[in-house]
């Protein structure tokens, strides 16, 4: 038996999440919708599937792949969005010498398909529908030398299904459903299945406390759910203080931070919570907050709040002539300081040397031979040096060099030393990566060298999901004014 698997229906009622995700890769509880309807079918031995897809096609067709990590063997057609199945059928080509299900996969419905094939087993004729309480989540079995399956086909148009006169009905109609035809209804589905309402799909994770499950390398401790339930994913972090009321999920790749307060809500991934900051029956899509009771939606400038954490790796960036122009110009402003820097150095050396040589990781990406351009954190590093003085402005001023040298941008993250780079365990961790080293920038210019290495690694991931080239102009801006502050002047 094969299945034709729907995954096509329009994504806008959802918005802002249309912009990022079609309605079949909406995570629920950290899980793609679509793999819901696939586990099910694969579970019942169907492994052959032609999956109907309309928008972000790309991204559904790269989760789901040819079938190999199933087990089965996957192809693909594609829809105009609200076509009507009907439409769609003359452009699969599919054969009618074996059974064929179909059936839709952008929503959440408990497991019936098992059932429904044992079912239908003892009914004779060559079509039989599985009636849910709404067509659009019912199943149709299409035996060998059915007739013209195009008219059957669009009880699963989702904007106007059309049930077949089918003679043999299964009733499906109690099985739990949601069809997330609103963000509430999202929201609704998120919690209903970590509260176990959904029958037959259950959380998976470690349990981390009675009421806490957890994912793959997820951090959180017990003592956060206050009450209620929660799910932590995969690679997230929950601060120790951090508290969790009701029944709260958490996608994969999001931090909560010091005294955030978190209640029934969703957090979808790759986005940050900052410190103190209350969410209160919403969904979290990085920097837009979407109330759940009144479906407001609001945009929150201040990265330090809410904000994106991340996601896609990008390869490390080289240097750029400008940046380097810039370098000269930044060093020949700063001669003046040199004398004050080395005259420091030596009142404060007790004749241990003016500097110390430091390992630092950059942006330059030399190449190997046989062309191949490096771009491991070993490979990347560089040799600066320190001046041997507690005046932060003036201890740091030989890294001006490294910016002439293209090893340093004029603004990015604070460079890592190789010991740093390595001690690095979580994924969240890394996504500083995807910015540039700099000489300045916020961490540089916000947190004094002391600061706990987790606050600053969490610094440098605000401005690499925030960042801009007008962004850059105004740290550049801030950079300079903080040489006429106290605290670039105050000994370490």
């Amino acid at each position: 038996m094969r299945a034709l698997v729907f995954v096509d229906r329009p994504a806008a009622p959802l918005a802002p999440l249309d912009r990022q995700y079609a309605v079949g890769l909406l995570p629920v509880l950290d899980k793609p919708l679509v793999q819901y309807r696939l586990e099910e079918l694969i579970a019942a031995g169907i492994t052959e599937c032609v999956f109907v897809l309309a928008e972000q096609a790309e991204k559904l067709e790269a989760l789901l792949g040819a079938g190999e990590r199933w087990g089965g063997r996957f192809r693909y057609a594609l829809s105009r969005g609200a076509e009507a199945p009907s439409l769609v059928w003359p452009r699969i080509s599919i054969g009618d010498e074996e059974p064929l299900l179909a059936l839709r996969a952008d929503l959440l419905v408990a497991p019936s398909v098992a059932g429904f094939l044992d079912r239908a087993q003892g009914l004779p004729g060559s079509v039989v529908v599985g009636a849910a309480a709404d067509p659009r989540a019912s199943l149709l079995l299409l035996r060998v030398g059915h007739p013209d399956a195009a008219a059957l086909l669009d009880l699963l148009h989702w904007a106007a299904p059309a049930p077949p006169a089918a003679e043999q009905v299964v009733d499906l109609s109690g099985a739990a459903l949601n069809l997330l035809e609103s963000l509430q209804d999202y929201h609704r589905a998120n919690r209903d299945l970590l509260a176990g309402r959904i029958p037959g799909l259950a959380v998976a994770g470690r349990e981390v406390a009675l009421g806490l499950t957890a994912g793959r390398r997820a951090a959180v401790a017990a003592r956060s759910l206050k009450q209620g339930q929660a799910y932590v994913g995969e690679n997230s972090r929950v601060s120790a203080d951090a508290e969790l009321l009701g029944e709260v999920v958490i996608a994969r790749d999001v931090v909560v931070d010091r005294g955030a307060t978190v209640a029934d809500s969703l957090i979808l991934p790759h986005s940050y919570i900052g410190e103190l900051v209350e969410v209160t029956n919403a969904i979290v899509a990085h920097d837009h907050l979407i109330r759940v009771d009144t479906g407001a939606v609001l945009k929150v400038a201040d990265a330090f709040l809410l904000g994106r954490l991340g996601g896609e790796a990008h390869a490390p960036e080289g240097p750029r002539l400008l940046d380097r122009v810039l370098g000269v110009l930044l060093l020949a402003l700063s001669l003046p300081l040199w004398p004050l820097g080395l005259a420091a150095a030596a009142l404060q050396s007790s004749g241990g040397g003016l500097w110390s040589r430091e390992t630092l990781i950059g942006n330059r990406q030399p190449t190997l031979p046989g062309g191949v351009v490096a771009g491991s954190d070993a490979e990347r590093a560089f040799l600066s040096w320190r001046l041997a003085t507690s005046i932060p402005v003036l201890a740091t001023l030989p890294r001006v060099l490294a910016v002439v040298r293209g090893d340093l941008r004029p603004v990015g993250v604070a460079p890592l030393t190789p010991q740093q780079a390595e001690s690095r365990t979580e994924d969240w961790q890394r996504v500083r990566d995807d910015a540039p080293a700099g000489l300045i920038g916020p961490t540089q210019l916000t947190l004094n060298e002391d600061a706990p290495f987790d606050e600053r690694l969490m610094s440098d991931a605000f401005y690499a999901g925030q960042r801009s080239n007008l962004g850059d102009l105004r740290w550049l801006w801030h950079g300079l004014l903080a040489l006429f502050s106290r605290r670039a002047w105050q000994r370490a």
